[in-house]
């Protein structure tokens, strides 16, 4: 494995990728999409040092492997730390953080965001009858981290749609096949989960807006400091960083649509372009310029 992922590593990336580095802490950047088997596919190779992801969770899931150091994060209220070849598979609307579990070292990965659409048909695939979901984090298993390794170095290349699609479904259905289970079956719903489901659409239609607490005390017809703790006992996150996310993902959409990023701040309720990159960097690793330039 060791020499696969030195040849791997070897291979220049193509024009259509968006490079960054940064010499001086020897960072380095490269994010870009696809589009694979009827969907957009989001991939991420990065060496990162200093830099630390704050809670987020995506609205996709993360799957990806370890190709040198170590990360740490934070997921489903336990501490983790996947070593160098572990693979990592973190579920749609999960929270998590990440940052290098060595900071003299940092960490190199791979990273694929497939959506929850793409696991479907991977799923039927491999003949499952339910939503696929990853029980474990960190997953030692050094067969599907080669072939993960193998279709991310695929997708890296100019290659033919047909070879990108087969790839694609017949490494996920392996994910499936190989470490899918059990969902955990969640406690009835409350009035407090009822409450939590009023805010959290409040805030989907309102994110553009300077939301307070008060607004949102009374969608919930809770007081303001139980709406906060019961908030981040159902989503893991306080509502105003779930409104951040909500406000990213909108974010997204726009600089996809080659929106200017001040107009993208302006228009997704950040203060400004600095807010809006700060931010931004914090969820995605990336900043809200490299994300537009993905595929020009």
């Amino acid at each position: 494995m060791a020499n696969r992922l030195e040849n791997i590593l070897k291979i220049k990336s193509k024009s259509r990728h968006h490079v960054v580095q940064a010499p001086a802490k020897q960072e380095k950047i490269k994010f870009w999409r696809e589009q694979v088997a009827l969907s957009h596919l989001e991939l991420l190779h990065a060496r990162y040092i200093t830099h630390s992801f704050s809670r987020h969770a995506h609205n996709t899931f993360a799957v990806g492997v370890i190709e040198q150091g170590a990360e740490a994060f934070s997921y489903q209220g336990e501490k983790h730390v996947a070593p160098t070849g572990s693979v990592v598979v973190i579920n749609p609307g999960e929270v998590h953080t990440g940052s290098a579990a060595n900071l003299d070292i940092g960490w190199t990965y791979r990273m694929l965001y497939p959506d929850v659409k793409l696991l479907q048909q991977a799923t039927s695939d491999a003949q499952q009858t339910s939503n696929p979901y990853f029980p474990i984090a960190v997953i030692q298993d050094c067969q599907l981290a080669r072939w993960i390794l193998q279709l991310h170095h695929t997708l890296e290349k100019q290659t033919c749609t047909l070879e990108k699609d087969s790839c694609v479904l017949w490494t996920f259905a392996q994910l499936v096949t190989r470490h899918a289970g059990k969902r955990p079956i969640w406690s009835s719903v409350s009035q407090e989960s009822h409450a939590v489901q009023r805010v959290r659409e409040y805030l989907e239609a309102q994110y553009a807006e300077n939301i307070s607490l008060d607004a949102i005390a009374r969608v919930a017809n809770l007081s303001p400091f139980y709406l906060i703790r019961t908030f981040r006992k159902f989503t893991g996150l306080p509502p105003h960083e779930y409104l951040t996310q909500i406000r990213i993902a909108r974010a997204k959409i726009l600089l996809a649509q080659g929106c200017a990023i001040s107009q993208v701040a302006n228009n997704t309720g950040f203060a400004d372009q600095s807010h809006l990159t700060r931010h931004f960097k914090r969820v995605t690793g990336v900043t809200p310029g490299q994300y537009q330039h993905i595929g020009q």
